[in-house]
């Protein structure tokens, strides 16, 4: 059962902009599956969804892009630059401040990076943490990410 659902999750979120869990649930109820607001969000934790702009301006859920395919940087930048909106450096921590619900979407886009110097990463809502291996690597992320930001 929970694979066919998270595979009707994928198709739903192809063939139309879904921009709340509530709206996926009740796509889901249109295709038989019954879901709570939890299952749905383990779902989509597991299938590691992520929100992109969509055409009309809003965000939506889009299933990650997969690592080998072109134009995945591409789509990690844009994610990035379209959710963060500062960032500063504690000591070996980063904190980045994104648009509000988007703190998950940077931290996806971040991991998937595959960074060195980066221990682990933890998202809220409009804020994430990210420890970095120490002082330095952290000032110099920071850089970076003032330098990708610019490039708005």
């Amino acid at each position: 059962m929970k694979n066919a659902r998270q595979k009707k999750i994928l198709e739903i979120i192809e063939e139309r902009d879904i921009e709340t869990q509530n709206q996926l649930i009740e796509a889901l109820g249109e295709h038989g599956f019954k879901s709570t607001q939890a299952t749905v969000s383990r779902d989509m934790r597991e299938l590691r969804l992520v929100k992109e702009l969509s055409k009309s301006g809003g965000y939506k859920y889009a299933a990650p892009a997969e690592t080998g395919s072109p134009n995945y940087t591409d789509r990690l930048r844009t994610i990035f630059r379209e959710s963060v909106t500062s960032c500063a450096s504690a000591q070996n921590l980063v904190v980045l401040k994104t648009l509000p619900g988007l703190a998950p979407a940077a931290c996806s886009a971040i991991d998937a990076m595959n960074i060195r110097e980066l221990v682990g990463s933890l998202a809220g809502d409009d804020t994430a943490f990210l420890a970095m291996e120490d002082t330095a690597a952290a000032r110099s992320f920071v850089n970076e990410i003032h330098a990708v930001l610019q490039d708005r």
